[in-house]
């Protein structure tokens, strides 16, 4: 018989180009540019983030987030366009019922953005809305993400239940979107997470030193992570609305 086994993509986040760098050099599948200094989903100034995919090969995804979630929709709708206008790959926004999620879908979906993906955050210490699972495909996203927002609760693990878990991966991918997973994740997390055949794994904290996320980035901590998180087949690429299928690869 052959033998499956689980893998996903492994996303970055980075601050500056160095980090970018380093993290493209040690195989990150996705660059994710990303201000821990200004929240869980805190946005690094646009020129920043035009350097960082300046400087990353073109053959390497580049997202980066917005903000936190705001029910200021209009401010939204700007920071995507403006974020999507720094040549990034992924603009990652925040969703939540509770800051107009409803709304802002309906706006997203009739903006014009060439070949820029969308890709929702939810926060799972706020209250995981699966509903919005379908709204954001029907608006067009490529992918969901979940998170945590308040790092000093712990790891994703700590934060959801493993039917939450389930139940998030399993709308996401019904659908149509690949779907991630995150929130102070470090390597001895990822066998577990794998069960629940995510499409990406988030890190930030689990790649600096001392595990803390405000800090900088340690090449030796990079490297575990990257050793604990199985490589994807490259001939399939996290674009569009089919990358689903990647979460499992055959050995």
């Amino acid at each position: 018989m052959e033998n499956v086994r689980r893998t996903a993509r492994l996303l970055a986040s980075v601050t500056n180009e160095t980090e970018a760098l380093l993290c493209a050099h040690l195989a990150a599948d996705i660059i994710d540019a990303k201000n821990p200094m200004q929240g869980a989903l805190g946005a690094l100034p646009l020129a920043t983030v035009k350097a960082i995919r300046a400087r990353v090969p073109r053959h390497v995804p580049v997202s980066a987030t917005i903000g936190d979630p705001t029910d200021d929709v209009d401010s939204t709708v700007r920071a995507v366009d403006a974020m999507a206008g720094a040549g990034v790959d992924i603009v990652k926004i925040g969703l939540s019922s509770r800051s107009g999620a409803a709304h802002l879908l309906k706006r997203l979906a009739q903006m014009q953005l060439r070949d820029v993906l969308l890709v929702g955050v939810l926060l799972a210490d706020q209250g995981v809305e699966l509903e919005l699972a379908k709204r954001a495909g029907d608006a067009g996203f490529a992918g969901l993400m979940l998170d945590t927002f308040d790092k000093k609760r712990g790891s994703l693990l700590d934060v959801a239940s493993v039917a939450t878990l389930q139940a998030f991966v399993s709308a996401t991918h019904g659908a149509n979107m690949f779907a991630g997973l995150a929130g102070s994740l470090r390597p001895e997390h990822v066998p577990e997470l794998l069960e629940f055949a995510p499409d990406v794994l988030g890190f930030r904290g689990g790649l600096c030193r001392r595990g803390d996320r405000n800090g900088t980035l340690d090449p030796d901590a990079v490297r575990a992570v990257r050793r604990a998180v199985p490589f994807c087949d490259s001939r399939v690429p996290l674009a569009g609305r089919v990358a689903r299928h990647q979460a499992e690869d055959v050995a």
